[in-house]
């Protein structure tokens, strides 16, 4: 049996990378080593864990997900799996980010608002 895939989370919502972070320990051939709120922290986190795959959401302050894929593809390429409301099969999003070299893309969950009838 190999070593588990070590996985940086990238998410902007602590909800999201919680979530994110929760399912994918779920799995033991994988190790979530870190997570980070965008692009920068994902940076720093990057060069100080050194992950085998990242996640990464698309909508994001400082540097969308778009483009800091680019960069990551550009001076450390890795498996990257896109996780975004953006992503969604035939999305412009989904295409433009394996163009770049996303190795896949998942679609969050839209949300389901309940409505209670306080009447």
């Amino acid at each position: 049996m190999s070593a588990p895939a070590r996985v940086l989370v990238v998410d902007d919502s602590p909800t999201m990378r919680g979530l994110i972070t929760a399912v994918l320990s779920s799995d033991p051939e994988v190790n979530v080593i870190g997570q980070a709120g965008d692009a920068l922290e994902a940076r720093e986190a990057i060069k100080r864990l050194n992950p085998d795959v990242l996640t990464l959401d698309i909508e994001m302050p400082n540097m969308n997900g778009l483009d800091f894929l680019e960069k990551i593809m550009t001076l450390r390429p890795m498996p990257v799996i896109m996780v975004s409301t953006m992503t969604h099969r035939g999305a412009e999003a989904t295409l433009a980010a394996l163009e770049i070299g996303a190795f896949d893309c998942v679609g969050k969950p839209a949300p389901r608002w309940v409505i209670v009838d306080t009447m």
